[in-house]
């Protein structure tokens, strides 16, 4: 061969080695990260949360699809869709007090922008509209929604039997310090219209000596519990209920109909029955509201192939959901829906051809 052609070759190879391909691993680095290599950051949490439990199930059910899905497992709270929507990078690592490492583990090194994630319908609607906790914060419209998950959450209410509880209205009359365990899903502002309802709003309770918590740490010391519940189940957000309905004796209380419908007034909820069992001592269907689901999100500048391949995962590996240890469902009705945020359409074209979605132009 010629020395110009060695030269030439030369020249050829040095460019190639100093640019590494898409895909490939740089030299001393980690392996890049984005829907181009088929490594798309997902914002979940920790592995027993539903966002986190959902996520697990996401980077299985794409696997086949030749995905290999990173999960970002401290994107969660209410900056989860904002990190989502911002194409941020996953914050630095922050401990969970009531969760071992090993369940709420730190980011592999090296995680780029997040791509997509899971969180509530309700933080994902309040991010897109800038309500609610997001009220501060400039509406999220580049939100789009890819699948909407079922995870149906009951609103329960109980009091520990020793206090002679079975009916709010009884806590005023007495004029007792009382002790309100409150969270769970969303039911931690519920808890202030129920107990206004009953003549107790939250500065009156605190002046009186008693205290309103959503932690944990108070399981053990409270005399009126309100919070959402999966069931009996090991996620933080309601395992509360896990603890206390085997550890103590309640009076599970039934909200009058005026308050449930002042509690669905705001679109999220929905009137709902307990059923006989969800938890000890449960022994009758009891009114109460509900909401539901857990949505995989995206942002709208997101190739409409990835939402669409997505989409198919999920619908086509189903069975991942049931395996879950939260009471996750797959509903064809609503997959792709979530009030007002739009659904992304490389998911839409999916549902279509699946006939989960009409086609476009019908009603």
């Amino acid at each position: 061969m010629p020395r110009s052609s060695w030269s030439r070759y030369g020249v050829l190879f040095l460019l190639l080695s100093a640019t590494p391909l898409a895909g490939q691993q740089p030299t001393g680095g980690a392996a890049p990260t984005g829907i181009a290599v088929k490594r798309p950051v997902m914002g979940g949490a920790c592995m027993l949360c539903p966002w986190g439990a959902l996520a697990e199930v996401v980077r299985q059910a794409m696997q086949p699809y030749g995905y290999d899905v990173q999960i970002c497992y401290n994107c969660n709270a209410m900056p989860s869709p904002l990190i989502v929507a911002d194409r941020r990078e996953p914050p630095p690592y922050r401990p969970d007090p009531i969760v071992p490492e090993v369940l709420a583990p730190r980011n592999k090194p090296g995680l780029g922008p997040v791509d997509f994630g899971a969180t509530s319908m309700q933080n994902m609607v309040g991010a897109y509209r800038g309500t609610g906790p997001y009220a501060a914060e400039k509406p999220r419209t580049n939100l789009r929604l890819i699948a909407n998950i079922q995870s149906p959450n009951y609103l329960v209410v109980a009091a520990r039997a020793e206090t002679g509880i079975t009916d709010l209205s009884q806590i005023r009359a007495r004029r007792w310090p009382i002790k309100v365990l409150a969270g769970g899903g969303g039911a931690a502002g519920q808890s202030d219209v129920i107990l206004s309802y009953f003549g107790l709003p939250r500065d009156t309770i605190l002046a009186a000596g008693g205290r309103i918590s959503a932690s944990m740490a108070d399981r053990e010391d409270f005399d009126i519990i309100i919070y959402g519940c999966q069931g009996l189940t090991s996620a933080p957000e309601f395992a509360v209920w896990t603890v206390v309905s085997q550890r103590f004796k309640l009076n599970y209380i039934q909200l009058p109909d005026e308050l449930l419908a002042k509690l669905a007034a705001d679109g999220f909820y929905q009137p709902g029955t307990i059923p006989v069992g969800l938890l000890p001592g449960i022994e009758h269907p009891m009114r109460t509201v509900v909401r539901t689901g857990t949505v995989v999100y995206t942002r709208a500048d997101v190739p409409d192939s990835f939402a669409y391949d997505v989409a198919k995962a999920l619908d086509e590996q189903q069975h991942l959901l049931q395996w879950s240890q939260l009471n996750f469902s797959y509903n064809v009705h609503n997959v792709g829906q979530a009030f007002e945020v739009p659904l992304h359409p490389g998911a839409a074209r999916y549902y279509r051809e699946r006939g989960h979605l009409k086609p476009e132009g019908k009603k």
